[in-house]
């Protein structure tokens, strides 16, 4: 999406196999003269996916100034790590407070304790090769990790690409952060909400740590006019999103 002279927004589009099945995600980029910004970094080993993805938009993931982190999950954080050892430059990481030190690693992953460990290995199809398997579970005992550079202060004003304020939506996790881009009405929403055959539907339940406040941080949008949503899940969406969301935050759980 081409807006004011040199600023952009795309959402970029990664699939993969995993488990016999096809998954998509929706990092977002943004870029000006001086900022080449990427919103979430996709799952671990997916550095080959983001550089085919940003060379069709003549760009590099050499170039990254800036990496935001919406939170610490392993499918937005997994291939932060190879970014950054790659990089032409020293990138500046960047999450909130809550999220910092289990995106450096100082933290377990909130989801990744034993139990969830032991169903996913219990879950793995039988047919699997043993080295995938050991690969796999490897990954989710030691995810990867890098420095969070800054921590962001709810309502923040960041100067990237016409203006990025962040939004503090905790429930999916307890630090995650939305964001909205000014010059594009863009709410990148990371896993706030999901997106399923076109429609912009709430917290994904299965996925969410705490999805009566997941609910609740849908109020906090109400202020920002929203011409397009960007769900790392599902996509883009784009229709009358202020009313949609105000729709779905009254639908909060008992």
């Amino acid at each position: 999406m081409t807006l004011a002279k040199n600023i952009e927004i795309e959402m970029l589009t990664l699939s993969t196999s995993m488990m016999g099945k096809v998954e998509t995600i929706y990092p977002t980029l943004l870029w000006d003269e001086n900022n080449l910004v990427l919103v979430d970094t996709g799952y671990p080993r997916q550095l080959p996916l983001l550089e085919e993805a940003f060379r069709k938009l003549g760009k590099s993931t050499k170039e990254i100034t800036s990496i935001i982190i919406t939170h610490q999950d392993l499918d937005h954080i997994g291939s932060l790590p190879d970014i950054i050892k790659q990089s032409n430059f020293d990138i500046e990481v960047l999450s909130s407070p809550f999220e910092q030190p289990y995106i450096q690693g100082d933290k377990t992953l909130l989801k990744l304790t034993p139990e969830a460990i032991k169903q996913a290995e219990a879950s793995l199809p039988p047919q699997l090769p043993e080295q995938w398997r050991s690969a796999f579970l490897f990954m989710l005992k030691h995810p990867p990790r890098a420095n969070v550079h800054r921590t962001l202060q709810d309502g923040e004003q960041l100067p990237y690409c016409g203006g990025l304020t962040v939004i503090p939506t905790p429930g999916h996790t307890p630090g995650h952060i939305s964001l909205y881009h000014h010059s594009s009405k863009t709410l990148i929403a990371g896993d706030t909400m999901v997106v399923t055959k076109g429609q912009l539907f709430g917290p994904d339940a299965m996925h969410t740590l705490d999805l009566r406040t997941a609910y609740h941080s849908l109020h906090q949008l109400a202020q920002y006019e929203i011409d397009t949503v960007i769900c790392y899940h599902g996509g883009k969406y784009i229709g009358e999103a202020n009313r949609r969301i105000a729709e779905l935050a009254r639908e909060m759980p008992l």
